[in-house]
C-alpha cells in the first residue's frame, strides 16, 4: 500500500551507489574467472579465459575505471580459480594493463578495430605467457600450437564480451 502523505522520490538527480559503481566491474571479472571451475572435460585448452576477456573489455570500454595495479588482486584470484601457477596471471595481467596504458597515451583516438587489435595482442600475450609459466613450473611439455584454437576462440569472442560489459555498464551507471 502506498502512503500518500510521503513526498514522491525524484528520479532525476539520483546517483547510483558507490558499491554499484566500483564493485560491479570487479565482481564481473571475478565471476568470469570463476567460470574455469565448471566441469568441462577437454583434451586441450578449449575454454576461453573469461576473466581476462572481461578485464580487457572493462579496461578498453572504461579506461578511467582502473589503474594498472588492479591486475595484481584480480590476477591472484584468477590464478587461484584456474589452477595456474600463483603469480602468472598477476604478472601477465599487470604487464598487459601497463602496455595498454602506454598504447593509449600514444593514440589520439581509438576505433573499434583498434580496440580489437589491442585486445588481440593482449590475449596472445597472456595466453602465451600462461603457457610459458606452466612450462617453467613443471607443467609438462605444453606446445603453443595446442593453445592456438583457444587463442582464436578468445579473440573471436571478444566483441560479444565487450557488448555484454557495455550492457552491464549501462545498468551500473543508471540511477
Amino acid at each position: 500500500m502506498i502512503d500518500r502523505n510521503l513526498p514522491p522520490v525524484p528520479r532525476l538527480g539520483r546517483h547510483p551507489s558507490r558499491w554499484r559503481l566500483a564493485g560491479t566491474p570487479v565482481v564481473t571479472v571475478m565471476l568470469g574467472s570463476m567460470l574455469t571451475i565448471l566441469p568441462v572435460i577437454a583434451q586441450s585448452p578449449a575454454m576461453p579465459p573469461f576473466g581476462l576477456l572481461i578485464l580487457l573489455a572493462w579496461r578498453l570500454l572504461r579506461p578511467e575505471l582502473w589503474r594498472a595495479w588492479v591486475g595484481l588482486p584480480l590476477g591472484l584470484f584468477d590464478d587461484m580459480m584456474s589452477g595456474q601457477p600463483i603469480g602468472s596471471a598477476m604478472f601477465l595481467w599487470t604487464v598487459m594493463l601497463i602496455g595498454i596504458d602506454a598504447i593509449e597515451h600514444r593514440l589520439v583516438w581509438r576505433s573499434y578495430r583498434q580496440d580489437w587489435l589491442i585486445a588481440t595482442m593482449a590475449i596472445i600475450f597472456c595466453l602465451a605467457g600462461g603457457v610459458f609459466f606452466a612450462r617453467i613450473t613443471g607443467g609438462g611439455p605444453v606446445k603453443l600450437l595446442l593453445v592456438a584454437p583457444q587463442m582464436l576462440w578468445t579473440i573471436l569472442l571478444f566483441p560479444f564480451v565487450v557488448r555484454q560489459c557495455a550492457r552491464i555498464d549501462r545498468w551500473r551507471v543508471m540511477a
